[in-house]
């Protein structure tokens, strides 16, 4: 039997007048992976910290089993700023001690592309305070994953990491035997790692069975039953109301109704597009000519991201675009956009970029667009315009999609300055398809969305007729948007990727294996055979005196680092040590390179 690790007993939870948990209980057991999904504000977070005594509960007790080893990450990282990526990852540990453990090398490989953690500065002697918000959390989830843990709490894991992060994290989790309990926004991670949902709506927690694909089929029954119920309740009120007028018995059936299984429920639900409307539709809007790229290069300062680039996107095009960070997505959204706005003036560093005449361009940006905070929610959509035409005769006020975008009346009425982040972003992404766009640019759309949002906005895409390009970390969201996927993969080309995603992630596979260091030739092995014992010997009895060579530089190096904090104010005294300092690492470089020769003789 399973093993109790946390237990959650009638919890409740108010803030100002509302009440984010209501007399909940819940369990977490040794093996359990378990995904937490809900509107944005619902209480997630609120759960989670509680399930993780980082906040406490107004009524009701959270209790946790005997020496629990629980690892938490929080949309807010605790890492010292002062201290390098080194000592809050690795901590006090050798280079060949940290890199003779498999653990700690999947880990960094996994998170940051290599051991030498490219793209940060200094490699892992990096100092944190100058870093962003996305390189910090991939610090503090770095760190949580090298420590031993019986449970780990992750609030928003995917945030800033790439489709590849994500694929490696999902199966990185798959093999711990840790327990887990995980808050996020991404249903592809959800279905790969998670055999449990809890949903929380309005003060309470659902369970579920399975992941996120099961879960959806298990709450659309639900609420199927639940209308079911409500129906028959009304129908009740109306009989009832029938014998008071008539002043007799009215002899009534039951109901009867069955439980559809989960293949009946989606079985007269339509495909999510009608292609061949859609892009009959978005031949009438754009013409022949949306963008058409010849021989182009794009830049970025002196970096050259894309090179003799010849592509186009067609009217009624649906892609998805992805690829290794810095490769250029972002840029080459920049190039279209900037050609479009300058009719076709403003062009690359080299080729052309010939733009469609009736091309009208929404972008939806990485940053959030200033809106005056004074704005109530409607205001600003109205702003924009009155009412949208969604094609094939369907129309709808602001007010209408409002509501379809989460933003019921009431909330409609709530000044732009009192928004969450998600709630910034559901409204950007409103006012840019207010505009009546005929062709989008979506740069992460699925960031601080909560998942019942994600859906709104797919379910709206599926109707809209136009030209899209999407670029997500959200794997759900690009398969279930887009048709077709290009990628970049960091060699200035875009490909076309006919398996999509997948085929995404075994490129960038063979890339790495490629990148890394030829296994030695067969013909070596037996000349290896015939080293003697002698010769192993003494290999084994330098790498025993390198050690304690190295352990002595450890003690030099950290009194140098106290005799700094020391006299952090004298200056002269603070070069004296650095310089030292530097000289001690000079050291270290050339025991370590010695060390790891000698590991392979010994």
């Amino acid at each position: 039997m399973a093993v109790n690790l946390v237990n959650v007993e009638a919890v409740s939870k108010v803030y100002g007048t509302r009440a984010l948990l209501d007399g909940v209980s819940l369990g977490v057991n040794e093996g359990d992976r378990i995904g937490v999904v809900g509107r944005n504000g619902d209480g997630k977070t609120t759960l989670v910290r509680m399930l993780a005594k980082l906040e406490e509960a107004d009524t009701g007790r959270v209790t946790h089993a005997g020496g629990l080893r629980a690892g938490v990450l929080t949309q807010h990282d605790s890492l010292d700023p002062g201290a390098t990526v080194r000592h809050e990852v690795v901590g006090d540990l050798a280079d060949h001690e940290w890199a003779g453990n498999a653990k700690i090398r999947d880990v960094l490989t996994g998170l940051f592309g290599g051991l030498e953690m490219p793209g940060f500065p200094q490699g892992l002697d990096t100092v944190i305070g100058p870093l962003s918000g996305g390189e910090r959390r991939r610090i503090a989830l770095a760190k949580l994953l090298i420590a031993e843990q019986d449970l780990i709490v992750l609030d928003e894991p995917t945030n800033h990491l790439d489709v590849e992060g994500i694929s490696w994290l999902a199966g990185h989790l798959r093999e711990r035997r840790s327990a887990l309990v995980v808050v996020t926004h991404d249903r592809w991670f959800l279905d790969q790692v998670c055999t449990r949902m809890w949903d929380v709506q309005r003060g309470s927690v659902y369970e579920y069975e399975g992941g996120y694909s099961d879960y959806v089929f298990a709450r659309a029954e639900r609420e199927r039953i639940a209308a079911t119920e409500e129906a028959k309740r009304q129908n009740l009120i109306r009989k009832e109301l029938a014998w008071l007028r008539r002043g007799a018995p009215a002899r009534t059936s039951k109901p009867r109704f069955r439980v559809e299984a989960a293949n009946e429920l989606i079985a007269d639900v339509p495909p999510p597009r009608d292609t061949a409307e859609l892009m009959k539709f978005a031949n009438s809007r754009l013409g022949k000519t949306v963008f058409e790229l010849e021989d182009v290069t794009v830049q970025a300062g002196d970096k050259t991201l894309l090179k003799h680039l010849t592509w186009q996107l067609g009217p009624g095009d649906r892609i998805g675009l992805v690829g290794v960070n810095g490769a250029g997505k972002t840029s080459l959204l920049r190039a279209l956009a900037e050609a479009a706005a300058s009719d076709g003036d403003v062009q690359p560093a080299a080729g052309t970029v010939k733009v469609g005449k009736t091309v009208k361009l929404a972008y939806l940006s990485q940053e959030v667009a200033e809106l005056d905070p004074a704005w109530r929610v409607l205001e600003a959509v109205q702003q924009v315009r009155e009412r949208v035409d969604l094609g094939k005769g369907r129309e709808m006020t602001a007010g209408q999609l409002c509501e379809q975008f989460g933003f019921t009346k009431e909330k409609q009425w709530t000044p732009v300055g009192d928004l969450s982040g998600g709630e910034r972003r559901r409204l950007q992404i409103l006012r840019l398809l207010m505009d009546e766009p005929n062709v989008l640019f979506l740069d992460e759309p699925t960031n601080d969305l909560d998942i019942e949002t994600l859906t709104q906005l797919e379910d709206l895409l599926d109707g809209w007729p136009g030209s899209m390009i999407v670029i997500s970390h959200d794997r759900f969201f690009v398969e279930r948007t887009t048709d077709r996927v290009f990628a970049l993969l960091g060699d200035a080309t875009l490909r076309m990727l006919p398996r999509g995603i997948d085929e995404y992630l075994e490129r960038r596979a063979a890339l790495r294996d490629r990148a890394r260091p030829a296994a030695p030739a067969a013909a070596a092995a037996p000349a290896a055979a015939q080293r003697s014992a002698v010769d192993q010997r003494a290999a084994k009895k330098e790498l025993q005196r390198i050690e304690r060579q190295l352990d002595k530089l450890s003690d030099q190096e950290k009194k140098l680092h106290d005799e700094m904090a020391e006299h952090a104010t004298d200056f002269t005294r603070i070069g004296e040590l650095d310089a030292r300092l530097r000289e001690l690492a000079g050291q270290r470089e050339e025991l370590e390179t010695r060390w790891l020769e000698l590991a392979e003789d010994a």
